[in-house]
């Protein structure tokens, strides 16, 4: 697919992305967006499907459906870029287009980093970006309490049933409170020859305290709130090894084949793809119109951009930054269109931010403003359901969400997959053991030993 005709492209689907797009569709600019999905994720609740509060479709909205053809002069290709030549003005894709660009928004986000270790440790601790990973780890959470309940060893079945969350920041905070509840409500009453209230949840952290980009006394408050749910909160303790049989840290070892990666992140390539200056993280250094030095027809997004705050500091990776990006971004798009002077530089608006700490509990910053406790967790709700896209999915999630509090019921237990034909019936132990022997082979044969 070639397409010599110059126009507005944007790369990236996500927060950013799409709301450049809305700001370009409601101005009749013609553009195209590029995504690898076919869907806009919601990634603040992506750890809900992951723990079976929330089911997908809950989180994410076809892109088409946001952007109908017969509404907006948008053409939605799903495909991967793969590369940019700025010199063509050409956006290259795996499935062979080449697209000449009259002006670029990359919104390309960010990628999970293993610290040197990917190839040796993601086997074994999948992230959490996508909706085929929340599905994953959903699907290995169920899986090893369905395991735990079939087998006879003692040992393995305390294996099974810990499960260990790597970092401290909102998504690991999270991510560790929702397994705490799902294993201890949820759970607690379903099995016949397990209590899930046993299992223990482990969150680990290598610096000294938890959601470090919160007032220190707020990190102390989330650990207490952890660990009146039954997690371990382990502070200061950076990992050295990950494998099959578990995790490795300075002073102990956890095996258990149930270890969640939700520590750093880097940019996605982009800067590759444009020989722009990076930050080191990969990000691309832009300036106050979000444009790469020497660039005066590309604009750089999100997780993706490295931009600075008034004071000079680099922002936050949050929806909210990406958001008023996406939307600055297409203003100067359109007034470069329609011949219109340049807005005034990009300056974020901080309206806060925020984590919740598992049922009725949360943590925010507003400025000099912080909140904490039921309240917090209020906002924290309504903030959230402010921002998905569509009046279905605020309406679902308002409904599992009164559900789910009222009754400690999460509703999206399913165990799905691509061998979902070895578990067609949970009441068949060979199918379950077959399934789950996949994930386990290492530490039965480390309690063989």
């Amino acid at each position: 697919m070639d397409d010599a005709t110059e126009q507005v492209i944007i790369i990236g689907a996500g927060f950013g992305g799409l709301s450049a797009a809305k700001r370009l569709a409601r101005s009749g600019i013609p553009f195209t967006l590029i995504d690898k999905r076919n869907h806009h994720l919601f990634q603040p609740l992506l750890y809900q499907v992951a723990t079976a509060a929330l089911a997908p479709s809950d989180i994410a909205v076809p892109i088409r459906a946001v952007l109908p053809p017969g509404k907006t002069d948008a053409q939605i290709l799903m495909d991967r870029v793969d590369g940019i030549n700025t010199e063509k003005k050409l956006v290259h894709t795996v499935g062979g287009a080449r697209l000449r660009y009259s002006n670029l928004i990359v919104a390309t986000g960010a990628q999970y980093t293993y610290f040197g270790n990917d190839d040796a440790w993601a086997p074994h601790a999948p992230s959490l970006k996508s909706l085929d990973d929340a599905l994953n780890i959903r699907r290995r959470v169920l899986l090893a309490f369905e395991r735990a309940e079939t087998t006879e060893d003692p040992q393995l079945r305390k294996r099974l049933m810990t499960f260990v969350v790597i970092g401290g920041g909102p998504t690991g905070v999270e991510t560790a409170g929702a397994l705490a509840e799902l294993a201890k409500a949820t759970l607690a009453r379903e099995f016949k020859n397990i209590d899930p209230r046993s299992a223990r949840v482990v969150l680990i952290e290598a610096m000294d305290n938890v959601l470090t980009a919160y007032p220190e006394h707020l990190g102390r408050y989330a650990i207490d709130k952890l660990e009146r749910l039954g997690v371990e909160v382990m502070t200061g303790a950076p990992v050295k090894a990950i494998d099959g049989h578990g995790v490795t840290l300075d002073d102990q070892a956890i095996e258990t084949p149930n270890v969640f990666w939700c520590a750093g992140v880097i940019a996605t390539p982009a800067g590759e793809w444009l020989g722009a200056d990076m930050a080191k993280n990969g990000a691309v250094e832009v300036d106050a119109f979000l444009r790469p030095k020497g660039f005066d027809d590309v604009y750089v997004i999100g997780d993706v951009s490295s931009a600075k705050d008034k004071d000079g500091n680099p922002l936050a990776a949050l929806a909210p930054v990406a958001k008023q990006q996406g939307d600055f971004a297409a203003r100067m798009i359109i007034a470069k269109h329609h011949s219109l002077p340049e807005p005034t530089p990009f300056r974020y608006r901080d309206w806060g931010t925020m984590a919740t700490i598992g049922r009725s509990a949360a943590v925010g910053k507003f400025g000099r403003l912080e909140v904490r406790g039921f309240f917090a967790w209020l906002l924290w709700g309504a903030v959230h359901v402010a921002y998905l896209v569509g009046f279905r999915n605020r309406l679902s999630v308002m409904i599992n969400w009164l559900w789910s509090w009222l009754t400690y019921h999460k509703g999206a237990r399913l165990i799905t997959g691509p061998d979902e034909a070895d578990v067609q019936s949970l009441d068949s132990t060979t199918a379950v053991e077959k399934e789950l022997d996949k994930t386990v082979t290492n530490l039965e044969e480390s309690v063989a030993r």
